[in-house]
């Protein structure tokens, strides 16, 4: 059974929500609250598996309780909101955000995008992510324009959804080689997880127009 934490300010929603969740035998609410403070409290002392945080909370909303919570890398987490610009998106992926839900959706994915997370895998539908691809720049990419071609062709690798060991597979090389590379890749761009890396590859193809 999977533990879950919700956090969301409206109070009906909150509840409708949590009762939702609570119908599904794999999943186990642990907390909710209407407050981003009180979230920064229950998820760094409860640890939960999944953390569904609201973007737009008075006061400490969902991007600040991400950075807030960051090192709580057990936890996973999803953001379901109303609405979500290209740059909170990008912001979010580059603090290893899993999922991103519109409220709009919600009673009909919500079960499915928890158990997607749940098992490991991302809820980033490609209309979000194209959204934050309209935020790329120049500066975006001058980042990928660091990268050697190796670290090029292992970045493509990667996003798309290729493990280390596959990809060394396919490249005739080891997988601690192919750790390597994405050690420098990570370095080289200033991110942490194969997320954010998804999320700026696609800026760049968008700005190379592919």
């Amino acid at each position: 059974m999977y533990s879950v934490i919700m956090v969301d300010d409206h109070p009906l929603l909150l509840r409708g929500l949590q009762d939702l969740i609570s119908a599904a035998p794999e999943f186990e609410i642990i907390g909710a609250t209407t407050s981003g403070a009180e979230a920064v409290s229950l998820i760094c002392d409860l640890q939960p598996d999944i953390a569904v945080l609201d973007l737009a909370i008075p006061g400490m909303g969902g991007l600040e309780i991400l950075r807030a919570t960051r090192n709580k890398r057990l936890t996973k987490f999803i953001f379901l909101t109303a609405t979500i610009s290209g740059s909170q998106i990008s912001d979010a992926l580059k603090l290893g955000l899993s999922g991103i839900l519109l409220k709009e959706y919600a009673p009909e994915e919500l079960l499915n995008c928890l158990r997607k997370v749940a098992n490991g895998g991302k809820w980033l539908p490609q209309e979000l992510l194209s959204r934050a691809s309209l935020t790329s720049d120049e500066a975006t990419v001058e980042k990928l324009n660091l990268l050697t071609a190796r670290e090029r062709e292992i970045t493509a690798l990667i996003c798309s959804g290729l493990s280390n060991r596959t990809i060394a597979a396919r490249i005739g090389t080891s997988e601690g080689t192919v750790g390597i590379h994405l050690h420098n890749i990570f370095r080289k761009l200033d991110i942490s997880n194969r997320t954010a890396l998804a999320a700026l590859h696609v800026r760049y193809m968008t700005a190379r127009g592919v």
